[in-house]
């Protein structure tokens, strides 16, 4: 396998960063997840978009413009003969001192991964999921905004293990308030009396890319859309159910904290978004 690691195409085993560098001692960086779809790289220019404010946000320098950037994701599916699949771009704060001051790290590092993805399980999409809410809480997005996509990722972490440990792939969390904010790793939305309601990024939902392809698609299949604080009832009573996200695509849930939802199957519309998505994922891509 080859990673493009600061502007060279190098062999996994080559590919190491500092032990002194602030993305690992501190989750200090950014990162996007990317989809690949059969040569073509799903709405590149958005995550691009989403990685430069991210960084912007935490005052990280971009070590290239996002041209070179799209073209040095490209050659790095080119160069793993990939066609399918998913790319993981990071930027860390770079080698620094033993403190918290970004002024003692000189340079970004900037690593692209392209590789094979561990989708879901089939039955997933074809059964549905099961899910709960966890105890822990979301950040507030007055200490650290979702929409900046940070390496530091213990808190939605130690919610998703607080699922596996009961049994579940995936979990809500709730923020300080006891508003639905999002999942471990996913967008939420339900569907309620023909409407599609999900959390605001105020609520501490990360502005997904599948989450805006998804609003896409509910204007083109003209199912109306609200932005609103969720409560876990509005999970439970709703008549649809389904999850958002780079790896995971459309899921449908079928049960949340052991109440069904619907009739305990993947709702229609869920289905309808999920076969459209599957759709536009080579029309709106970027080729190799």
């Amino acid at each position: 396998m080859k990673i493009f690691f600061n502007g060279s195409l190098v062999d996994r085993a080559d590919a190491k960063v500092s032990v002194f560098d602030h993305g690992l001692l501190y989750g200090d960086g950014v990162f996007e997840g990317i989809r690949l779809y059969d040569g073509c790289v799903f709405k590149l220019e958005e995550h691009l978009e989403r990685l430069e404010y991210s960084a912007k946000a935490i005052m990280l320098k971009m070590p290239i413009s996002r041209k070179e950037l799209a073209e040095a994701v490209c050659a790095t599916c080119r160069a793993n003969n990939l066609k399918n699949g998913y790319i993981r771009l990071v930027i860390t704060r770079g080698e620094g001192s033993l403190g918290l001051s970004i002024h003692s790290c000189k340079q970004p590092n900037l690593i692209i991964i392209a590789d094979t993805i561990q989708l879901y399980p089939a039955e997933f999409y074809e059964q549905g999921l099961k899910i709960i809410t966890v105890p822990t809480r979301r950040i507030n997005p007055a200490a650290l905004p979702p929409t900046v996509k940070s390496l530091n990722y213990l808190n939605n972490i130690l919610a998703k293990t607080e699922a596996q440990h009961l049994g579940y792939h995936e979990a809500i969390m709730l923020n300080d308030q006891g508003y639905i904010a999002e999942c471990t790793g996913d967008n939420i939305f339900a569907l309620h009396k023909g409407v599609l309601l999900t959390p605001p990024s105020s609520a501490g939902a990360l502005k997904g890319i599948t989450r805006d392809a998804v609003l896409e698609i509910a204007a083109e299949l003209k199912v109306p859309v609200r932005e609103v604080n969720m409560t876990r009832y509005d999970t439970w009573i709703c008549d649809e159910l389904f999850l958002t996200g780079t790896a995971a695509e459309v899921v449908p849930i079928v049960e949340v904290d052991a109440r069904p939802i619907g009739n305990g199957k993947p709702g229609e519309l869920t289905l309808r978004f999920l076969e459209v998505f599957k759709r536009i994922v080579r029309e709106q891509g970027t080729m190799l």
